[in-house]
């Protein structure tokens, strides 16, 4: 039971996922808001209600259309209990959220402040931020109350199960897999695609659409070296959905990420340089350089945080299941969607299953948090 994912997947992955997903063209619908056109079609019922909280279709959807959109951003098939996992999530989060104390929502204010900062930062101005968020079809305050819930149900879980990671371990996690806070070298850039294979299909275009296209794209690097902005082309021309509305920024990434060519191109460049044009399996690429980042160390002061974070997930892990049927059945949850009511009944027969399993295997392994 791993809060952190819906922050993630609420803006963190599913905009920023840096996977070499933006390369993948297939994420030709990311800035739609479905969820919205789904409530439009069918309204706003309560999906699922306890005592004194209520979860409605729009909240279900909207997490699962960012999730959606993590995967096809990612290259990869949703698992099939994707709506069934996000229920139980939703609804283990508001079951907690009933029993957080006034020192839970202290702590997990201060949690959720932290991984909001922690988010912000990664974005090169406030501009950007604002931009994806829209994109996403959020808010600043939607995404801080999530991140706000969700770290607060978290420090009730914590509390409930007595789990208190000290620094010691913590300290002794860190020296036992030193290689896992080594950060590698990594870029940051912009780029322009212009697609050679059909976005629906990959099949190729024709001959002569893809050497318009070559001619196309070598008339924006001379008109980019003669001084015009990068970013303003890119949201004029680019064909790669998921980066063109932030200027073809692209989430900073380390090597062994994206297509061999573009990573090459990418880590040839100096800051501020515009590259030749790259060609890919997807098309012709200009990339321009915004910054290189040098390997480092990471100390244990800023790995701290999350090292008791994951260690804490491990515990969670074993312990909570049982913990949150105990809570569903005194909070009276009640699931009222037919559908999501037989997955939910099967996802926490699975549960129950790998809970026992876990705990017949003991504690071994599932440390790469």
């Amino acid at each position: 039971m791993k809060f952190s994912v819906l922050f993630s997947t609420a803006l963190l992955a599913a905009v920023l996922a840096a996977r070499g997903a933006t390369q993948d063209v297939a994420a030709a619908a990311t800035n739609a808001n479905p969820e919205a056109a789904m409530t439009a079609l069918f309204g706003n019922p309560v999906i699922v209600k306890g005592k004194g909280f209520e979860i409605k279709r729009s909240d279900f959807d909207q997490v699962i259309s960012a999730a959606r959109s993590n995967y096809l951003l990612a290259n990869e098939q949703p698992p099939a209990n994707l709506e069934a996992t996000v229920l139980d999530q939703l609804i283990a989060i508001q079951v907690l959220l009933q029993t957080a104390t006034p020192a839970d929502q202290a702590v997990g204010k201060a949690n959720a402040d932290r991984r909001y900062t922690n988010l912000v930062a990664q974005f090169r101005s406030p501009e950007d931020y604002s931009r994806l968020l829209k994109a996403r079809g959020m808010t600043d305050e939607d995404l801080r109350a999530k991140a706000l819930q969700e770290a607060v149900a978290e420090a009730a879980l914590k509390r409930g199960l007595d789990i208190n990671i000290t620094e010691d371990e913590a300290r002794n996690y860190f020296a036992q897999h030193a290689a896992d806070f080594e950060r590698p070298e990594m870029v940051h850039v912009q780029h322009i695609l212009l697609l050679t294979i059909d976005p629906s299909t990959h099949m190729p275009l024709t001959t002569n659409t893809v050497a318009a296209k070559r001619r196309q794209i070598e008339e924006l690097r001379k008109r980019i070296l003669a001084g015009e902005d990068f970013g303003t082309l890119a949201r004029q021309y680019s064909e790669d959905a998921g980066t063109k509305e932030n200027d073809g920024e692209l989430p900073i990434f380390p090597r062994g990420k994206m297509q061999a060519e573009f990573e090459a191109a990418a880590f040839a460049l100096g800051t501020n340089q515009v590259s030749e044009v790259v060609t890919t399996v997807y098309g012709f690429h200009l990339i321009k350089l915004l910054e290189k980042i040098p390997a480092k160390k990471i100390d244990f002061a800023t790995a701290e945080p999350d090292i008791k974070d994951g260690l804490a997930q491990l515990r969670i892990h074993k312990l909570a299941p049982g913990y949150l049927q105990k809570l569903r059945a005194d909070q009276q949850v009640e699931i009222l969607d037919a559908k999501l009511k037989s997955q939910d009944e099967q996802e926490q027969a699975q549960a129950a299953l790998a809970a026992a399993a876990a705990e017949a295997m003991g504690t071994k392994g599932g440390t790469n948090f």
